[in-house]
């Protein structure tokens, strides 16, 4: 069985490295010696960045693709069987890393999101076979910022061979193939099979919004959340009860696997300390608690040796249609610890409702997915929302705390870090209708030194980062420029910050960075809760 196990993995890897190699050293077919589908493959693969090794790929390694959908599912095709050779080196790395504790992190990271998205990259087929092509977008951008976030695992601990040809397969042959997939699904999704306006992704930036039906619908999608009387499959209580579990965690187990119906779990008032994972199969779970500050899940895990960002989390939901309402997620690690996440989601199809997050640098992690967060309260300094998801945050109150880092001298801190890497990931950051502000302790501070104290908006973790604030009041503390760099030049031609009709004392225009941008009146409805995340099909329309 193992020696089997081998051979197919040699294979898939010596297949890949030697399409690689062709694609440096071959051309594709002249029009007028191609045929029919060739033709129709160079058309599609036009559309996407990185034409040649599309062309290339497909040519020789599939036959009598006679429609563009053919096109789009046989690329994903190629680019899974790439990404299960990618999940072998992943593993050899782990094999061989067993006494370095960093690398070893490393690897089981990687093979964890790599698995993630395996399962996304099928779905993804699955949802264009259905003509479900949001689906299929949401999925193979989620697979893209995985593949993404073991890459950028292995950079941090590149200190073998083997590391390094991992991460030059992953960047040359796995990513390129699902970043074509994802810019035909996009150009499908827009121009369906007229495959003659099929083109590269284009954003914001270039001058281009989707769908802006539902226009100044106050981002909302019918208005619902997380209802609050739901009938309680499981409690959890720190007093104890008949047939009560003392654990969040226990609780999770206890849910089926892939439920389809709500599985409610009632959290009672208390101070839960505990690490809580609600794992892929753990579907359609509901966190109700007793109120933010009342029943608080709270840890204290930060990076360090052998613990990443990504592990940091107190929470960290993999399941899809996750819920919760009337909760506190607290990573109390303190102000110095650096990055220490108190919520990480990467559940599809989320709702947040009336929840609070505590934390400082990187409180919530809203990795991956389309999430929607109603009513929340966020607090922290640095980039403490960010991740690669689809959010939209409606009516949040987010809050900035004071860094202890000499903060007499003054500190600069930026609400988010969107970390979109590709112009076609459909993800980005929505807040609509909420306020910024700080916590009376930082007011205090700023109030004695403003220009020394600097709240920004945002600034750009990755080269497409994208978030738009949208009717939000933003107090005193937010200063003008209103975004900061990440480093340099980097990504400002390529981002898209947008706001349109902030108010408050930190909602003037006229003072903004040149690389930040008003949004257009007639394009606000391209981030409302349907059209950027399906809001309407999921979102219940009320409590």
């Amino acid at each position: 069985m193992a020696s089997a196990l081998l051979l197919t993995l040699l294979s898939l890897i010596l297949f890949s490295s030697a399409a690689h190699h062709r694609h440096h050293h071959s051309q594709p077919p002249t029009a007028a010696a191609a045929s029919p589908s060739t033709q129709l493959i160079q058309s599609a693969c036009n559309a996407t960045r990185f034409p040649t090794t599309c062309a290339s790929a497909l040519t020789q390694y599939t036959t009598n693709l006679s429609s563009p959908l053919e096109i789009l599912t046989a690329v994903i095709s190629l680019s899974s069987r790439i990404l299960q050779a990618a999940q072998i080196k992943a593993w050899k790395i782990l094999q061989s890393s067993l006494e370095n504790q960093n690398r070893s992190s490393a690897a089981r990271i990687c093979l964890e999101v790599l698995q993630n998205a395996n399962r996304r990259q099928s779905a993804a087929e699955d949802a264009l076979s259905r003509r479900r092509i949001k689906d299929a977008r949401a999925w193979l951008s989620a697979s893209l910022a995985y593949q993404y976030d073991c890459w950028s695992a292995l950079k941090y601990v590149n200190d073998s061979q083997l590391v390094n040809e991992t991460m030059s397969f992953m960047a040359d042959s796995l990513m390129l193939l699902t970043s074509n997939a994802l810019s035909m699904a996009e150009s499908y999704d827009l121009f369906g099979d007229n495959v003659g306006l099929w083109r590269p992704p284009l954003t914001e930036r270039d001058g281009f919004w989707e769908d802006s039906t539902n226009n100044g619908d106050g981002g909302g999608g019918g208005g619902g959340g997380v209802a609050a009387d739901m009938a309680v499959n499981v409690t959890v209580s720190k007093g104890g009860c008949g047939g009560c579990y003392k654990t969040v965690q226990e609780a999770v187990e206890a849910a089926p696997d892939n439920g389809v119906g709500r599985f409610v779990v009632r959290i009672e008032e208390g101070v839960y300390e505990e690490i809580v994972r609600v794992p892929f199969e753990k579907k359609n779970v509901v966190f109700l608690g007793d109120g933010m500050g009342k029943t608080v899940i709270t840890g204290s895990l930060k990076v360090g040796p052998g613990l990443t960002t990504y592990n940091t989390s107190t929470v960290g939901v993999f399941g899809d249609g996750f819920m919760a309402r009337d909760i506190t997620f607290e990573n109390k690690a303190g102000p110095d610890a650096h990055q220490a996440v108190a919520f990480r989601s990467d559940s599809d199809l989320s709702i947040i409702e009336n929840c609070e997050f505590l934390g400082n640098q990187d409180t919530l992690y809203a990795h991956s997915l389309r999430q929607f967060y109603k009513s929340c309260r966020i607090e922290g300094n640095v980039d403490f929302i960010f991740g690669n998801s689809a959010a939209v945050f409606q009516d949040c109150l987010i809050l900035i705390r004071p860094r202890d880092v000499a903060p007499e001298k003054g500190e600069s801190n930026a609400v988010t870090a969107h970390g979109r890497t590709d112009p076609a990931q459909s993800t980005g950051f929505v807040f609509w209708n909420s306020t910024v502000n700080g916590t009376d302790q930082y007011v205090a501070l700023y109030r004695k030194k403003p220009k020394a104290h600097r709240t920004y908006l945002g600034r750009p973790w990755k080269e497409y980062s994208r978030t738009v604030f949208l009717g939000c009041y933003l107090e005193e503390i937010v200063i003008a420029p209103g975004w900061m760099p990440w480093s340099g030049d980097f990504a400002l031609r390529t981002l898209y910050y947008g706001e349109f009709e902030s108010r408050g004392p930190g909602g003037g225009s006229s003072g903004r960075v040149g690389w930040s941008s008003q949004v257009p009146k007639e394009h606000v409805g391209a981030y409302s809760l349907q059209s950027f995340i399906q809001g309407n099909d999921w979102i219940p329309n009320s409590n």
